[in-house]
């Protein structure tokens, strides 16, 4: 048991190096694009003054003649759908567990709450279907 907890808290411990790293990497690369950005708009700026460009209407556009408008299209016909197999009837019940292995299942469920591998809510849940309740 202990053997699976010290795995489980070794695979954790990776994991959020792994998560911090690559949260950094990320950090530092969308800071350089951003003083990157900046750069090129200061630059930008410096360079070409606004221009005022003179305000004209919209073009006014007429519908198209006939011979250019969309022809009209048949809706496709579908393949009917498939039939399907009725589904399987349910699988039968697990055999019941016996008292020793139900009280074995109970005190490694006790363990990982008490690494806090587990919250109270999976605790009684896990708790729960054990019991069968």
């Amino acid at each position: 048991m202990m053997g699976l907890l010290r795995g489980i808290a070794r695979t954790a411990a990776i994991a959020g190096t792994a998560t911090a790293v690559s949260n950094r990497v990320s950090r530092r690369q969308a800071n350089r694009w951003a003083a990157k950005d900046q750069a090129q708009e200061e630059q930008y700026e410096q360079q070409a003054p606004p221009q005022q460009y003179e305000q004209q209407p919209p073009p006014q556009y007429a519908p198209p003649p006939q011979q250019y408008a969309q022809p009209q299209y048949a809706q496709p016909q579908y393949a009917p759908a498939p039939q399907y197999a009725a589904p399987p009837a349910e699988a039968p019940a697990a055999a019941p567990l016996s008292t020793d292995d139900m009280l074995e299942q109970l005190k490694k469920l006790g363990e990982l709450k008490e690494a806090g591998v587990l919250t109270d809510a999976e605790f009684q849940a896990s708790k729960a279907k054990i019991l069968g309740s």
